[in-house]
């Protein structure tokens, strides 16, 4: 007898299930040792019943949190060098684990080889926004294990709203909203208060869309980019953004996995704009964004991560499939970007070399 068909989501939460899919392939990889992270399980339904995922998707997924990691690191040493604090905003954050794994981060003044504190006091806000079906199913996870709730601040200066959609504490926010409707609806109303502002435009602001813009038609992910350009503008703060999403999926293998995605009901419309490599910075540059830079996960594997790393992650688990993980790496981008304000020469010069940097055999 046939075991019954599994009933595939359909619009809105097939495009939901990949945050399930993605918080498992983080567990698998923790589990595994490429990564450590002790926030993740919460995150996940039933994880000691959750299989492992294929070495493929571990290594993919340790790529992408590596590369993510260092640049976020070189966003919050930059302010913390200017001596400000600065907010980053998570776009489809799902069941992501930053802002916690930064509150485990010291601050270390190197010249005295000292701790000066946590990497979260470098933050004045860290928001995440998502569909209220997510954010309810964080918020719960939240106020429901102590240690993530502990980090938030004390139990009274934590709290739930609109109907356990949304959490706010002093820092960190967790906020429901579609980011496809007119930013006028989405974001201003939450964001931009005219009275009592969450967002400050005059301080230095990191975006974070993690496979959320691809989802999304082009026009809705330009009005996106093009209402966070407008606020810091007139501000004062510098906008950055990163970005880790598919592209060039028009070749053969770019159009098998549209059509594997698509067998789960999920498109890409938000990747026809970007056929190959070279257009990538286009995403910032039609904003008149000073710096847009990108590198392919295939290219950061081999060039961007410390060749000790490499030979360690390889001894954790056989890969057979070298030339199909090439494959699968070279169609996914990481592209990042800062707007600075009129008149920042110095700024520029300053910021301009934020990114990712090669890796050499003798690094520590």
């Amino acid at each position: 007898m046939f075991p019954p068909r599994q009933r595939l989501p359909e619009g809105d939460a097939a495009i939901r299930a990949t945050d399930s899919d993605a918080a498992l392939a983080r567990l698998s990889a923790v589990h595994k040792g490429y990564l450590t992270d002790p926030y993740i399980t919460p995150f996940v339904s039933r994880p000691h019943l959750q299989h492992p995922r294929p070495p493929l998707i571990n290594i993919g997924t340790y790529v992408r949190s590596e590369a993510l990691d260092e640049l976020v690191d070189g966003w919050l040493a930059l302010c913390e060098a200017e001596g400000t604090k600065c907010q980053i905003v998570s776009m489809g954050a799902g069941s992501d684990t930053r802002f916690w794994r930064l509150a485990d981060v010291y601050i270390v003044d190197r010249s005295q080889l000292r701790q000066t504190g946590h990497r979260k006091d470098l933050l004045a806000k860290y928001i995440e926004l998502d569909f209220a079906e997510i954010t309810t199913k964080k918020a719960m996870a939240i106020r429901k294990h102590r240690e993530l709730s502990a980090i938030l601040g004390k139990p009274e200066d934590v709290s739930l709203a609109n109907g356990g959609t949304t959490l706010h504490s002093p820092v960190y926010h967790l906020l429901a909203a579609d980011l496809r409707k007119p930013p006028a609806e989405s974001l201003a109303p939450l964001l931009a208060s005219p009275t009592d502002p969450l967002l400050s435009p005059s301080l230095p602001t990191l975006l974070l869309f993690e496979c959320v813009l691809v989802y999304m038609s082009p026009e809705a992910s330009q009005n996106v980019l093009q209402w966070f350009t407008d606020y810091f503008t007139a501000g004062s703060g510098v906008l950055g953004c990163i970005i880790y999403e598919m592209f060039g999926l028009e070749d053969s293998f770019g159009r098998v996995m549209v059509n594997n995605l698509k067998a789960r009901s999920v498109t890409l419309p938000g990747a026809k704009p970007y056929p190959n490599f070279d257009t990538l910075p286009n995403r910032f540059l039609q904003h008149g964004w000073e710096i847009a830079r990108a590198l392919t996960l295939k290219d950061i594997r081999r060039e961007y991560i410390n060749p000790r790393e490499l030979e360690r992650i390889a001894q954790l688990e056989m890969l057979d499939e070298i030339e199909e993980l090439e494959l699968v790496l070279a169609h996914y981008a990481i592209t990042w970007g800062a707007k600075l304000p009129a008149n920042s020469g110095q700024l520029k010069a300053r910021w301009a070399d934020w990114g990712l940097r090669r890796k050499e055999a003798d690094e520590q």
